[in-house]
């Protein structure tokens, strides 16, 4: 048994979670018990009950079939999140206990690929916790939020400032946390997931860095390893960067987002937004506005050319030294 601190939550965990490190804590209140290589049924005795989809991911051409697929089991008792690769995910309705089980051609590390990622991000959403799809990084005792779609770079960039000294909250999913009237970026977990692609353009080599699982391409970024680190601090927001279409020269440069395109543009990138209600959402876009008059947001345009992380690095320093952060705290 251990405990974990992930996205804010305190998570009590049967089985070592892979690639994040146990706490020491005298909390009494567990926010997630984690039943890993278990499931919910084994309490019942009905094994078999009713279920509803609720919803299905978009359509892969390799299983022919939606990625993922989430399920109402026995009336809302249940969640079942369930993967094309067999792997499975509940949660209760309280979002207080979470079971998974996966084939026995997986692995637990397999099985938390999935865990910190969409099911945390999942579990998070359902729970009322505003998340970006971004990627957050520690600019002193500020955090800054790299929001985009899939392959836009924000790990990518992200992982080009980590390499410069600045510390690494997030990955992939940013969790706010609104706090008399300042919304903080919470801490997630000491790893960057990188595209060969990107690890090629940051370290020379695709091969410069391990993969997460030997089946999947994707390369793991250790942070505190490379010169990088984790900041394990909640973090006030201190500016957004929505990271548009690479452009040539002049690019990489940004324009300011005023506040009313910037809740237009956010709206779109929050996370597994699919699964909210309507009392969700109308409670989301109230958050996102106060969000967007609270927060500098821009538009930031990076280079086609891959050798210009440096130089997009260099313009997003700048931006935000030189705002002016005094009456945000």
């Amino acid at each position: 048994m251990a405990l974990y601190s992930v996205f804010g939550l305190l998570l009590h965990s049967n089985l070592p979670l892979p690639g994040v490190v146990p706490i020491h804590s005298a909390a009494s209140s567990i926010d997630i018990k984690l039943h890993l290589g278990d499931s919910p049924y084994h309490e019942r005795r009905d094994s078999s009950p009713q279920e509803e989809l609720a919803y299905a991911g978009a359509y892969s051409p390799e299983t022919r079939g939606p990625g993922v697929r989430v399920w109402r089991v026995a009336k809302g008792e249940f969640l079942r999140i369930a993967y094309a690769d067999g792997t499975q995910f509940w949660l209760d309705a309280k979002r207080k206990a979470l079971w998974a089980v996966w084939p026995e051609s997986l692995s637990l590390e397999d099985a938390a690929s999935y865990l910190l990622g969409p099911i945390l991000g999942f579990l998070l959403r359902l729970r009322g916790v505003t998340c970006l799809h971004a990627s957050a990084v520690a600019f002193k005792d500020r955090s800054i939020a790299f929001v985009g779609a899939a392959g836009s770079g924000k790990s990518t960039t992200a992982a080009a400032l980590a390499q410069q000294g600045y510390g690494v909250l997030s990955d992939d999913i940013v969790a706010l946390v609104e706090r008399k009237g300042v919304f903080h970026v919470m801490p997630a977990y000491p790893h960057l997931s990188l595209w060969p692609d990107s690890v090629k353009a940051l370290y020379g080599s695709s091969e410069a860095l391990p993969r997460f699982i030997p089946d999947w391409n994707k390369r793991r970024l250790d942070l505190g390893k490379q010169g990088t680190r984790f900041e394990n601090r909640p973090l006030a927001l201190g500016a957004i960067y929505i990271l548009e279409e690479r452009r040539p020269d002049p690019a990489p440069y940004l324009e300011r987002m005023p506040p009313q395109k910037a809740l237009l543009a956010l709206v779109a990138e929050t996370y597994a937004n699919k699964i909210l209600d309507r009392e969700m959402r109308a409670s989301e876009f109230e958050v996102l506005g106060r969000l967007v008059t609270s927060v500098p947001t821009r538009q930031v345009y990076p280079n086609v050319s891959a050798s210009k992380l440096a130089e997009l690095c260099r313009v997003i320093r700048e931006d935000f030294n030189a705002l002016d952060l005094s009456s945000s705290v």
